[in-house]
């Protein structure tokens, strides 16, 4: 009956975890378009939020997706000059 339990409570663990990480994607996808938008209007705009939420998802301990990347200032530049 404890195994039960225990395992009840580790998938419990894994969904709070999962969600935490879905709202933390949001959040970054969130500040990634305010840097594409500020950089697009030539504005200066800072990645440190991205990579903060980028540091918090990749301390998450999930499997399932893949760890991700640090962005760059040049990066978002890069994406902006691809995409006019």
């Amino acid at each position: 009956m404890s195994v039960h339990k225990d395992l009840i409570r580790h998938a419990q663990k894994q969904n709070q975890d999962y969600q935490s990480f879905l709202q933390l994607d949001e959040l970054r996808e969130k500040y990634i378009e305010e840097a594409i938008s500020l950089c697009k209007q030539g504005k200066s705009f800072s990645t440190d939020k991205i990579n903060e939420v980028t540091r918090k998802m990749n301390s998450i301990p999930l499997r399932i997706v893949p760890e991700r990347k640090i962005v760059t200032a040049e990066m978002v530049q890069e994406y902006v000059n691809r995409s006019r």
